[in-house]
């Protein structure tokens, strides 16, 4: 943690300055910036059981296209369906 205190006839500026400073120099904000997008995994459980979800609602979605009858809120139902 960098902690930077005003001097004596100091200025705002120059204290942002020189916190700034002791901020590039101690590299933390390279390791924030590292970590601020992290997403965990997902367990091997949730990424089955995502994999069969899509299966089963591209097959559904095939079949419809297959008959002629697709459209987005056919699409919408059959996702309903498929989580339920």
């Amino acid at each position: 943690m960098v902690e930077v205190r005003k001097k004596d006839n100091e200025t705002s500026e120059g204290l942002v300055r020189r916190f700034t400073r002791s901020m590039q120099q101690s590299k933390i904000l390279p390791k924030v910036r590292k970590q601020r997008f992290y997403v965990k995994d997902k367990n091997k459980g949730r990424v089955k059981k995502d994999a069969i979800y899509r299966m089963k609602v591209g097959k559904a979605a095939d079949k419809l296209k297959r008959m002629g009858i697709f459209t987005d809120e056919k699409l919408k139902d059959i996702k309903k369906n498929v989580n339920s």
